[in-house]
């Protein structure tokens, strides 16, 4: 067997790809992208762990409530961010798609 050999950026977006399909398996995904399931958990587990390393927690009190007109400015942005994060992941999704089946004979 043939040990295939991933860009960091492949890794990383089929790792952020799964996270952003609730209540689909790797399995799926995996299967959308041409990799094996397994290889995906493992990316899953090794993306789990670098997010465990670099957001420790603290025993720091928590900042104080925003005002009411910073939270919406903040929403409004955040919404904005999912539409350009949805229209990535569909050009993404489509263009695994097609070279997956440009790879397959």
């Amino acid at each position: 067997m043939v040990m295939k050999h991933y860009p960091p950026e492949f890794k990383a977006e089929a790792v952020a790809l799964y996270r952003s399909r609730p209540g689909t398996t790797v399995a799926a995904v995996a299967g959308d992208l041409g990799v094996n399931a397994e290889t995906l958990r493992s990316w899953i587990r090794i993306d789990d762990g670098r997010r465990a390393d670099s957001h420790p927690t603290t025993g720091a009190a928590p900042a104080a409530a925003p005002s009411p007109g910073t939270l919406e400015s903040e929403n409004a942005e955040l919404r904005k961010r999912v539409r350009e994060l949805e229209e990535e992941r569909e050009i993404l999704r489509k263009a695994a798609k097609y070279f997956a089946g440009e790879t397959r004979w």
